[in-house]
C-alpha cells in the first residue's frame, strides 16, 4: 500500500511538471503562466499581475487596440511604482513585486508553513508546480510586449534606481525582508529552489501582514466587519534605552518570554505616574520578541465591543499576540470595561493561548471611584453595600501581573538626564555632569516634573542650544 501511494505521488508530480512544460512551450505568454497557478492562483482582478496577464492575452489575440493596451500598461506601471515607493523597493521592481506577492499570499499551504516551515504532504507537489510558474514569471521577457506597444518601461523597471528615502517615509521592516528574499530568489534555478527559499521565509517570519509587520491597529469596514491596519515605522526603542526601572523590565521580560515559549503567562497592567516609561516598555517588548513571533494589536476603548471578533481572527495563527491598551481608564459612566472583563476572564469562550492583554494606566484601579460607590445601599437601593465597588475593582484583579512605575526621585532624575544627554551626543567637554544636572533641574521646574519623559525632553532641548 505504501509503495502504491508513493508511486501515485510521483505520477502526480510528473503530471504537474508536464503541465508546466506544456505551458512554457505554448508561447510563454504571461496569461498562460498565471492561469496555471494552483495554490497561489486566482489573484484579484485589480492586481498588477492579473492586469498585466490580461494585457498580454488581449495583445496576443488582438482583441483590444494597442493604444488602449498601452494606456493600461502605463497605469499598471504607475501602480507598481506606487508599491515600490511605499516599501522602498530597488533594482528589479518586477522581482520585488513578485516576491511581495509570495510572502503576502495567505493560502492553506502558506498558513500551515508560517513559523513552522514546510511539512510533508501531497500539496508540496502542487506548490512546487506553482513555484515553477513563478520562476517563469521571474524570468519573463517583456521585450516582445515593449516592441509591440513601442514602450521601454519594463526595461527601466528591471534596472531601477530608487531615490533614497528617510525611514519614516516607508516601512523599512517590510522593505528589507522583501528585497533580501528577492535577491535570493534571483539565484534560484528551479521551482524547487523557490520552494526552499520561500518556505524558509515563512518559518522565520510568517506570511501575510502578520508575518511582515510588528504591530497593528483595527478599523471598521462599512459593513461592520473589522480589518487590521499595519503600524508602519514603529518606534525602534529597546528596553536598554529605558533608563532605570530594572525590576519592572525584568518582570515584563520574564512574563513575555514565558508567553512566547508557550508556557503559562499573565495579562499585564503597567500602572503609575505619567511619563515613567510604561508605553515605551511595551513597544520595546514587541521589538525584542518580534523574531520569536510576537505581534501587537493596539485597540481603543470604543473598539472593546470588537474584542471577540479580533480574537476570533487571530486565535488560529501561529503567532503570539499582545492586545495592547494604552492609557486605560474609565469614568464612572463608561461601561466598556464590561466587554474587557468578559474577554479577559469570565466569558463563555475561553481566551486562546496565543493572546494576552497588556495595558498601561495612570490609575491603579482603572475605573474612577466615587464616594457614592461606598454609599450604594443608601443612594441606589442596592442590597449590599460593597457590590458597586467590587464590580469596578474586579477588572484590575483580572490582570495577573501588575507592575508599578513610579516617578524617580531627584537623584534618579539627574541620572536619567545625564545618561540621555550623553546618549544624545552631549560630551563632557561640552557640559559636565554637574552642569547637566543644574540645567535639568531648571528645565524640570518649568513644568515637566520629575519623570523619564521630562529627562528625554531636556536632552532634546540641549540639542537645540548646543
Amino acid at each position: 500500500m505504501h509503495v502504491e501511494i508513493e508511486e501515485n505521488k510521483k505520477r502526480a508530480a510528473g503530471l504537474l511538471r508536464s503541465c508546466a512544460v506544456l505551458c512554457i512551450k505554448r508561447g510563454n505568454h504571461m496569461n498562460e503562466i498565471v492561469s496555471n497557478l494552483l495554490v497561489y492562483g486566482s489573484p484579484p482582478e485589480d492586481s498588477i499581475l492579473w492586469q498585466l496577464a490580461d494585457i498580454c492575452e488581449k495583445l496576443k489575440n488582438q482583441t483590444e487596440s494597442k493604444d488602449a493596451l498601452r494606456g493600461r500598461v502605463f497605469h499598471q506601471v504607475k501602480n507598481l511604482l506606487t508599491v515600490a515607493t511605499d516599501y522602498a523597493f530597488d533594482k528589479n521592481l518586477w522581482h520585488n513585486y513578485l516576491t511581495f506577492l509570495l510572502i503576502t499570499n495567505e493560502n492553506p499551504f502558506s498558513l500551515v508553513c508560517e513559523k513552522m516551515g514546510a511539512q510533508d504532504g501531497t500539496v508540496n507537489n502542487f506548490v512546487t508546480h506553482d513555484f515553477d510558474m513563478f520562476k517563469e514569471l521571474f524570468d519573463y521577457d517583456f521585450s516582445w510586449l515593449e516592441k509591440e506597444l513601442s514602450i521601454d518601461c519594463f526595461t527601466q523597471l528591471t534596472h531601477y534606481q530608487a531615490i533614497r528615502k528617510k525611514e519614516l517615509m516607508y516601512n523599512k521592516n517590510v522593505s528589507e525582508k522583501v528585497r533580501n528574499l528577492s535577491e535570493k530568489l534571483e539565484t534560484a534555478e528551479s521551482g524547487a529552489d523557490f520552494f526552499q527559499y520561500v518556505t524558509e521565509f515563512y518559518k522565520d517570519y510568517g506570511v501575510g501582514m502578520f508575518g511582515l509587520n510588528k504591530a497593528f491597529r483595527i478599523a471598521e469596514n462599512k459593513d461592520g466587519s473589522i480589518r487590521f491596519l499595519p503600524i508602519n515605522n514603529m518606534d525602534t526603542v529597546m528596553l536598554d534605552d529605558l533608563i532605570g526601572y530594572e525590576l519592572q523590565k525584568k518582570k515584563l521580560v520574564e512574563n513575555t518570554q514565558a508567553f512566547c515559549d508557550g508556557k503559562a503567562a499573565n495579562n499585564v497592567l503597567l500602572f503609575g505616574d505619567s511619563g515613567t516609561g510604561k508605553s515605551t516598555s511595551i513597544k520595546a517588548i514587541v521589538n525584542q520578541f518580534y523574531p520569536q513571533g510576537l505581534r501587537m494589536i493596539e485597540i481603543y476603548k470604543h473598539q472593546f465591543k470588537d474584542l471577540s471578533t479580533i480574537i476570533a481572527q487571530i486565535k488560529n495563527r501561529n503567532y503570539k499576540f499582545i492586545i495592547y491598551m494604552d492609557d486605560l481608564s474609565f469614568e464612572e459612566f463608561e461601561i466598556e470595561y464590561k466587554f474587557l472583563k468578559a474577554v479577559i476572564e469570565g466569558g463563555v469562550e475561553t481566551k486562546p493561548d496565543n493572546v494576552l492583554i497588556y495595558a498601561t494606566s495612570n490609575r491603579r484601579h482603572l475605573i474612577k471611584e466615587t464616594w457614592k460607590d461606598r454609599e450604594d445601599m443608601e443612594h441606589s437601593e442596592d442590597l449590599h453595600r460593597s457590590d458597586t465597588m467590587e464590580e469596578k475593582l474586579s477588572l484590575v484583579n483580572r490582570f495577573g501581573l501588575s507592575i508599578y512605575y513610579a516617578k524617580p526621585n531627584k537623584e534618579g532624575f539627574n541620572e536619567m538626564a545625564i545618561a540621555l544627554a550623553r546618549r544624545a551626543g552631549i560630551t563632557p567637554d561640552i557640559m559636565t555632569d554637574e552642569e547637566i544636572c543644574y540645567e535639568a533641574n531648571r528645565f524640570e521646574m518649568r513644568g515637566g516634573g520629575l519623570s523619564g519623559r521630562t529627562a528625554q525632553q531636556f536632552a532634546n532641548y540641549l540639542l537645540t542650544i548646543k
